[in-house]
Formats: structure tokens, sequence, C-alpha cells
């Protein structure tokens, strides 16, 4: 079996293993992923936070996304934009969404789009994850796209990269592409990772 084939069918595996778990599983979920984030100084503080619309069993940002409100940062979801990169837009809880090309949903007729080297931070979905920063996506390459600017920089630096996704979504290593950005931190349902502890420069080895 090839690279492209078993990438294929490790995103089919976790994402059934995703759509398993019980309300009660994520609900535990979510309120371990909002303990990990706490653990984060720039969820606290950064005025631009992006995220995404949890679709196909995604760890749910739902108890994330509320307490940026009250501390004044402002929480954007991706848009699919022209070249097939993305562009974030602000939503708030009650604002109207429709679905894209792949179902998730977007913000109706947003009143402003946000460029990704605008964001301070993102939390990115993932399909796996290994501790040194390494993300399987989906396989549309649409962050790798929207975020290559960074692969240009000393890392850490902003926008950070924070992936989100269940503790047993890790893998020993993932194989890195040299389009492939890496990921800062990486928040679970257990912990939070920092994937740049260890190296001399501060910035990742993948």
């Amino acid at each position: 079996m090839d690279a492209t084939a078993q990438r294929r069918e490790l995103r089919q595996q976790l994402a059934e293993r995703r759509r398993a778990l019980t309300p009660a599983q994520r609900i535990a979920a979510a309120q371990g992923l909002r303990r990990s984030l706490d653990q984060l100084p720039e969820y606290l503080t950064d005025l631009r936070v992006a995220g995404y619309w949890a679709t196909n069993g995604e760890l749910p940002l739902n108890l994330v996304i509320p307490p940026l409100a009250g501390r004044g940062q402002q929480f954007l979801l991706p848009v699919i934009g022209p070249g097939t990169r993305l562009q974030f837009a602000p939503w708030q809880n009650g604002e109207d969404v429709q679905p894209n090309r792949y179902g998730i949903p977007e913000p109706v007729d947003p009143r402003e789009l946000l460029e990704p080297f605008q964001l301070d931070l993102v939390l990115v979905p993932l399909m796996a994850f290994d501790r040194r920063g390494g993300r399987l996506g989906y396989g549309g390459g649409y962050y790798d796209r929207s975020f290559a600017f960074l692969n240009d920089q000393v890392r850490p630096t902003e926008p950070l990269l924070v992936g989100i996704g269940y503790a047993f979504q890790e893998l020993d290593h993932i194989e890195q592409a040299d389009w492939d950005v890496p990921l800062d931190f990486i928040a679970t349902d257990q912990e939070l990772i920092d994937c740049h502890a260890g190296s001399e420069n501060g910035a990742a080895d993948a």
C-alpha cells in the first residue's frame, strides 16, 4: 500500500472512531479541551482567534468560544476564498451560517473577511498529529496553502497554530512534505503539547 492509500485508510479509521463517541464522551472531551487551552496564555489574551465549526465528529469548540467575547476577543470562522485558500470571518453565537461546498457551515454575508496573516491564534482541525507539530489534515491542503508564509519565518510567531484533537488521534510520527506547515501547539482533551519543546532555536524540526 502506497503512502497516499495509507493516509486515506488512516483518515477513515480515525473519522470512524470520532463518530463512535457517545454524547457524554464528547461533553467530557469539550471540558478537557477547555482546561488544556486555559493553560495557553495566547488563548486568554490574543485579540483575533480563529477556530472551526465542528463536523464529522471533530472535537467541539462549544466551551472554548463563549469565554472569548467576555474577554473582548474576536472569534472567526474559516471561509473558502479565492485560489482555494482560507479567509476568516467574525462570527458570534446565533449568527446565521450556510454550508459550503463540503457541507461545512460558514458565516452568511460576513461583514468583513480577514486574511490568515491578520490572525493572532488559529485553532486548527486535524485527523492526526504528532508531538513535533506534524499534522495529518483532510487532504485538501487548505490550511497548508493558507499559512504557507509561516514556513519562511522563525517559529513560533503570529499567528500561532494550535492543532485541536482527541488524545487518541496522536501518532508516533507523521511524515511531513516540504509544503506542510507544522503546528506550534496541540490542545487535546487531556493535555496541552508544546511542539517546540526541546528545539534549540525555538523553531520546529519538522
